[in-house]
């Protein structure tokens, strides 16, 4: 994915927040994505393999029955999508082959007036956090271009996700400040992915579980969990099976 498109997606998404008056939220990816791309609604839903998932945002009513919907019955684009770790491109659900895939799915999300969904991972990584899903209301594929925007989108959503917050404010492009603001998203993911790495070290736990130690002790600290992650790839912050982390001044 080139620089500069996920440069362009990231002020489209910066510009809904501050039309807002607030910091970058999952709202304001989804719906710049809708304002973007050839779709009539989006929505995300946290994913785990080991908690229970469930719905985050939707822009409209069709979506917020597509998350609802592939959450109970356990099937769907955005389930596979998650399970396979790969995007799950649906132009036409009306097809034999998806009515067979997802039986119940398909023939609910065509009453609530779906046609086509495309549902992409939220991915850093190892780490899978949730799915993107993006909905049509006639069927239809989307295009190079469209698709690599769409994944653009995904790979925002992901930070967004991850409390890795963007702080908007507004400010035109041209201002130098806002521009690095921007830039700077960019080395999150390399970080927050680190960081887990070193954990599933020094903690002997799979990847899945060391981000959540990683998240929970961010959580618990009232910190940002990038800043949480610098820490720990600095050695500033090392965690210990059966201890609580601690701060040392290895990495000063």
């Amino acid at each position: 994915m080139s620089d500069r498109r996920s440069f362009r997606i990231r002020l489209l998404v910066a510009e809904q927040a501050a039309r807002r008056g607030a910091g970058v939220g999952m709202v304001d990816v989804c719906t710049a994505a809708v304002a973007s791309l050839p779709v009539g609604g989006a929505g995300v839903s946290a994913m785990s393999r080991t908690a229970a998932s469930h719905p985050l945002c939707s822009t409209d009513d069709v979506s917020e029955q597509l998350e609802e919907l592939q959450l109970t019955l356990g099937e769907g684009p955005c389930v596979d999508a998650f399970t396979h770790g790969s995007a799950v491109l649906t132009p036409d659900l009306r097809t034999d082959e998806l009515q067979g895939c997802w039986p119940v799915f398909a023939e609910a999300a065509l009453e609530a007036g779906a046609l086509a969904v495309f549902a992409l991972p939220l991915q850093i990584g190892a780490i899978n956090p949730g799915v993107l899903d993006l909905y049509a209301r006639a069927p239809g594929r989307l295009d190079a271009e469209d698709l690599a925007d769409a994944l653009a989108f995904a790979d925002l959503a992901t930070l967004v996700l991850l409390d890795a917050r963007i702080d908007a404010t507004g400010v035109p492009p041209k201002d130098a400040a806002a521009l690095g603001r921007c830039e700077d998203l960019g080395g999150y993911r390399a970080e927050i992915s680190q960081a887990t790495g070193i954990l599933t070290v020094q903690l002997g736990v799979g990847i899945d579980e060391a981000f959540v130690r990683l998240r929970a002790y961010a959580y618990a600290q009232g910190r940002r969990l990038t800043a949480v992650a610098a820490d720990v790839v600095a050695r500033r912050l090392r965690f210990s099976p059966g201890a609580e982390p601690v701060r040392t001044d290895e990495g000063a």
